[in-house]
């Protein structure tokens, strides 16, 4: 994740917003050593559409299951605090 950052960060002299399997903690981790302005989470949204809420009370995460991105009912049947 945090080569992620160093692979792209000089091909942009702008606020950077970096991506791709950061856990909460690993996200908090690269905003305090000033490797990215921001985080975006995917899967973890897509599995936890309470994901903000679940960060803040320190709430587990729902496992993310691929096979229901983007089809079906996946949001609207994943479990919420």
């Amino acid at each position: 994740m945090l080569k992620n950052i160093e692979q792209f960060g000089h091909l942009f002299a702008g606020p950077l917003i970096s991506s791709a399997g950061y856990t909460p903690a690993i996200a908090t981790a690269a905003i305090e050593v000033d490797r990215a302005a921001a985080i975006a989470f995917g899967r973890l949204f897509i599995s936890n559409p309470d994901l903000v809420s679940r960060i803040q009370t320190h709430i587990p995460l729902n496992a993310y299951d691929r096979k229901t991105f983007y089809g079906g009912d996946a949001l609207m049947d994943t479990p919420t605090i």
